[in-house]
């Protein structure tokens, strides 16, 4: 599920190759999925991709749903706004546990000054750089060189050469290219 690494860019990919879940078993499954199964499973794949525990994204739920507009879209945006994922999504880190990590280690500057909080929520405007004495840090620049083939979204803007990015806007529903289907996460809150 959303591996890390360049395997998963190429035609060795184990998930195109499979289209089952692994072990003996795994193709014989033919059981049929609950409506709740269907939501339950969503919720908790997008908890997975964003290195949620429960109550952080219900805490996200929380703010989303009681933001204007649909509740779905505020939370995908809030997740994305937050600075491991703008760490990942500029290609400072491989993945989001390492951007994760890059910014607990203090590797990452938010508007000038050190940021050491994952959760954190950036704003249209923050620039986002990698601190002075970790420029030369191996992980970072193999991340750099390989983000041309994963992509920048376009609320973000990037330059490589100083390792700094700004958040020109806030990310809406497009600007979102994982398989997600929000709309099954809301219906399981909304019980």
């Amino acid at each position: 599920m959303f591996l890390k690494g360049e395997r998963c860019y190429t035609e060795k990919c184990a998930i195109d190759r499979r289209a089952y879940i692994p072990g003996q078993h795994g193709q014989a499954r033919h059981g049929k999925v609950s409506e709740f199964g269907r939501q339950l499973r969503e919720k908790q794949k997008v908890k997975r991709i964003y290195g949620l525990v429960e109550k952080q994204f219900r805490g996200y739920y929380t703010l989303a749903s009681r933001k204007e507009g649909v509740t779905g879209d505020n939370l995908l945006s809030f997740l994305e706004r937050r600075m491991d994922n703008i760490v990942f999504r500029m290609g400072f880190a491989a993945s989001r546990p390492e951007a994760r990590m890059l910014v607990r280690h203090r590797h990452v500057l938010l508007n000038g000054r050190i940021c050491d909080i994952p959760s954190l929520m950036a704003k249209p405007g923050d620039v986002v750089q990698i601190h002075d004495g970790s420029k030369e840090i191996t992980r970072v620049v193999e991340a750099l060189e390989s983000v041309d083939r994963r992509g920048v979204p376009g609320w973000l803007s990037v330059d490589k050469k100083a390792m700094k990015g700004t958040v020109a806007a806030l990310p809406t529903r497009a600007d979102v290219t994982m398989p997600i289907e929000e709309r099954l996460i809301v219906e399981l809150y909304s019980k």
